[in-house]
């Protein structure tokens, strides 16, 4: 031990008379070590990390698929589930110490505190089981969580904080715990507040802020309530089991459970879709992690990301591989004098492997700093102004990676110095070595030079394939136009509004809004293009038999919208007509529909006076009057999907109560607003909310943003990954540069006595620029030959990362090698001008 202290101090006393190699040699491997630790953090929260509960082994989630929001009818592999499935599960499955359920999607909700001047705030929230926070084992911050008793009808409303709630919209005031809030429109009591870290049951973009009882849903929910709907699924279940129990056995007699609950009058299932009962199952999954929608959306990109940063730490690594080696040439005769006087080599191998190691921990504390920075650089790109519950400080296990990661490094960039210590040959050193070539350490040196070529070119065509991919989707024709154009929220429920009042009170929105100087047309719709949602249901065609029990062919996105809706976003209409004024209850039925509609279910094109309904007992219950162009509601690479749009004015009466429900949530949450403006309107978004505040003063505006700054959140992880993929290209091209520089300069420098010999002899300056640079490029261009082919092979690696681009892209090969080849030169013909700038009669005084 007191050997390896001696040794550490040793190679402590030699960095501090060499500054400039140093701090040279920490940067370079700090930054190497810095990109691959914040990425592993990334890594570690969306793929690795557990939930912040007690004991996250002992937890199991009912179905291994991620879904979401509210499905009804057939899944086939179940993962979702109704409150009255969750109360069969709860009630027959024993070995369960505890089962919670949780709502899989999240509701926006109008929160002002009672008594309170200010005006009401937009929060999210979710509806838990009464015992949620028991089976995840939390305690509260302050005050209370909810317990079973609160999750009983009649029970007192109440609801809990989270603690970033509390902390960024209160101040922390410990009066909110026992204070009455209202809650769209209705008095809720905050009872606690949950602890710091604890987001829920999955890790998510801007989490909930304020948990509620599922038996508060439909007050929260209104037009929208599930609670009491069992053919509708729209719960996550995760719950905590007894040690020992086999889950093998429990998981199939689930499946028993819930074919049995298919067949039951509750399930409402249709008599045609009960012969796909016995094909529907679940499977039990791991539930330490919770609900993993993110790692399924991210796994992909953070795998890429980490294998694009394992490079760059390679080209480091390389890079002080290379420093190492010239330090340890330059330290030769010293080396040589001491093997001379006795040091046996095991000493002399261990003192030079010491030396990297301590190197490698300087950089890696120094690369902390690097990480965090990248770290909260990779959050902001991914998620822009949205907050994620993902910490850039470091934790322990991200510590514990990137101290393993620099031991790694120090040993990789260490072994070839060590190796040349442990040849060195005492006799030959003495005599005056430093004559020869070295070519054994030169072989070294330019061989790890033709591997950071290689590899960033791997890189920058990565980025370059990336990057374009990216430009692809951003510049396909969406059917639509964002010039001028505003996209806001509202949810007029929160507010207190029934279905029977939002004729008049859209009647009246929209003439406050078209007042604003400038705007041209204002326009009311359930979603709006890119925003994210999705609402689907099953189409039957007048005339045409009904599909198969168990197929979705029938399936069909739609849309209910105001008048001028098609103008206001910038969508044509290529036949027929959109909806008017005069579209109203008193008149016939009418839909929309979009070409993808056209196509699947009209094969003679004309869609035009063709009827249609959602029920399949009235499939005549819309008419065809207009056919707009395919228009990309979803993610930018999706397909598009057949849809329809109903009029927002028009109220079907239908007799079946789920169809009444249907007519009502569509009309009630008509909550996305376009805006057209003639030009740029100044202080708009201001104009907006102070209109909506002369309607209703409880109207809370959700979000304001332009239509364009919607249609870009959809490429924040492509964005991403490109920019991200190109900064790494652009750093490894650089350390590439300077290693292609330190080796051509070393080779100079050991070749002077060489370079003056030929010049004495005749060689003019040309010819030997000509020398060095052939000797710099020779490198280069075995680095490409190794270089093309593994590009190849990564560009099939991320093929499905890419978009309207070939993994191979001629175009793209070349302009990277183009720039790595100009690199090249830059690095090399510094030394070559000062190689042929030598002096001869200096160069042979030198020696």
């Amino acid at each position: 031990m007191q050997a390896i202290l001696e040794d550490i101090r040793y190679a402590l006393r030699q960095f501090r008379k060499a500054p400039g190699f140093t701090v040279t040699a920490i940067l370079t491997l700090a930054l190497g070590i810095g990109a691959t630790t914040a990425i592993f953090t990334l890594v570690h929260a969306v793929l690795l990390k557990s939930l912040p509960v007690a004991n996250p082994s002992e937890l199991w989630r009912v179905g291994d698929t991620e879904n979401c929001c509210i499905n009804g009818g057939m899944q086939d592999d179940w993962s979702l589930f109704s409150y009255d499935q969750y109360k069969t599960f709860r009630e027959n499955n024993p070995e369960f110490l505890q089962m919670a359920a949780f709502q899989s999607g999240q509701n926006q909700v109008s929160v002002r505190r009672q008594g309170s001047d200010h005006p009401a705030e937009s929060f999210i929230s979710q509806a838990i089981s009464g015992n949620a926070f028991d089976t995840f084992g939390i305690s509260a911050y302050a005050g209370r969580l909810l317990q079973p008793s609160d999750d009983q009808k009649g029970a007192a409303p109440v609801a809990v904080m989270s603690f970033r709630t509390w902390q960024q919209k209160f101040g922390q005031d410990p009066s909110v715990v026992g204070s009455s809030f209202i809650i769209n429109g209705q008095p809720y009591t905050i009872v606690g507040v949950t602890p710091p870290g604890y987001y829920g049951e999955r890790l998510t973009s801007d989490p909930a802020s304020f948990w509620f009882p599922l038996s508060a849903e439909p007050q929260i929910d209104g037009v929208m309530a599930v609670l009491d709907r069992p053919d509708l699924q729209w719960l996550n279940i995760i719950g905590r089991v007894k040690p020992s129990v086999n889950i093998k056995q429990m998981e199939a007699r689930m499946q028993v459970q819930l074919r049995q609950w298919l067949l039951s009058p509750a399930s409402k299932v249709e008599t045609r879709n009960q012969s796909l009962i016995p094909k529907q199952t679940l499977h039990l999954a791991p539930g330490g992690g919770g609900v993993q929608r993110m790692r399924d959306e991210y796994q992909d990109s953070l795998h890429l990301l980490m294998w694009i940063s394992s490079f760059v730490l390679l080209i480091a690594c390389a890079n002080l591989a290379n420093l190492m080696l010239v330090r340890a040439a330059t330290r030769k005769l010293q080396t040589s004098v001491r093997s001379a006087l006795g040091a046996p080599r095991t000493r002399l191998v261990r003192q030079a492997l010491t030396e990297s190691l301590v190197l490698a921990v300087l950089g890696g504390i120094v690369s902390l700093a690097f990480a965090y920075g990248g770290t909260k650089l990779i959050l902001h790109l991914a998620f822009q102004k949205t907050y994620v519950p993902i910490h850039a400080t470091p934790s322990l296990p991200v510590l514990g990676f990137a101290f393993g990661v620099s031991l790694l490094t120090g040993i990789l960039f260490g072994v070839a110095p060590a190796w040349m210590t442990a040849h060195a040959n005492p006799i030959e050193a003495l005599r005056g070595a430093n004559r020869s070539t070295g070519k054994g350490s030169s072989m070294t040196q330019k061989s790890l030079v033709v591997l950071q070529a290689a590899i960033s070119l791997v890189l920058l065509c990565a980025a370059g394939l990336l990057t374009q991919s990216l430009r692809n989707m951003q510049h396909q024709n969406f059917g639509f136009d964002t010039t001028n154009r505003y996209i806001l929220h509202i949810d007029p429920q929160m507010a207190g509004y029934k279905p029977e009042q939002m004729d008049a009170f859209y009647r009246q929105l929209h003439d406050m809004l078209a007042g604003i100087p400038g705007m041209k047309s204002v326009a009311f719709s359930v979603y709006s293009p890119m925003e994210g949602d999705n609402w689907g249901t099953g189409v039957y065609i007048e005339g045409q038999a009904p599909p198969p029990p168990g197929s979705d062919e029938n399936n069909a996105s739609w849309v209910r919208t105001s008048a001028g809706y098609f103008d206001t976003i910038g969508t044509k209409v290529i036949q027929g007509r959109e909806f008017s004024d005069t579209d109203t209850s008193s008149t016939r039925p009418l839909a929309v529909v979009n070409k993808a509609f056209v196509k699947k279910h009209f094969k003679d094109g004309n869609a035009i006076g063709k009827h249609f309904g959602v029920d399949q007992k009235t499939p005549a219950t819309y008419e065809i009057v207009g056919v707009t162009e395919d228009t990309q509601y979803w993610e930018p690479t999706s397909h598009i999907r057949p849809m329809f749009f109903l009029a927002g004015q028009q109220w079907v009466k239908y007799e079946d109560k789920d169809m009444e429900t249907f007519e009502n949530v569509s009309h009630t949450k008509m909550n996305a607003i376009e805006l057209h403006t003639s030009g740029f309107v100044p202080g708009l978004e201001s104009q907006v909310r102070h209109a909506i505040a002369q309607v209703n003063p409880d109207l809370t505006v959700i979000d304001f943003q332009t239509f364009a700054e919607q249609v870009q959140n959809n490429f924040n992880q492509q964005g991403m990954i490109a920019q991200l993929t190109s900064l790494f290209g652009l750093l490894a091209l650089v350390l590439a540069s300077i290693g292609l520089y330190g080796v051509t300069s070393y080779s100079v420098e050991r070749r002077t006595s060489e370079i003056g010999i030929r010049m004495a002899l005749g060689a003019d300056r040309a010819a030997v620029l000509k020398l060095v640079l052939a000797g710099a490029f020779l490198q280069v261009v075995i680095g490409l030959a190794i270089g093309i082919p593994a590009t190849i092979f990564g560009g099939r690696a991320m093929a499905n990362q890419l978009y309207g681009i070939k993994p191979y892209d001629p175009l793209v090969l070349l302009i990277t090698t183009l720039v790595l080849l100009a690199a090249a030169f830059i690095a090399a013909v510094v030394p070559a001008r000062r190689a042929a700038n030598t002096e001869p009669m200096r160069a042979l005084r030198m020696e």
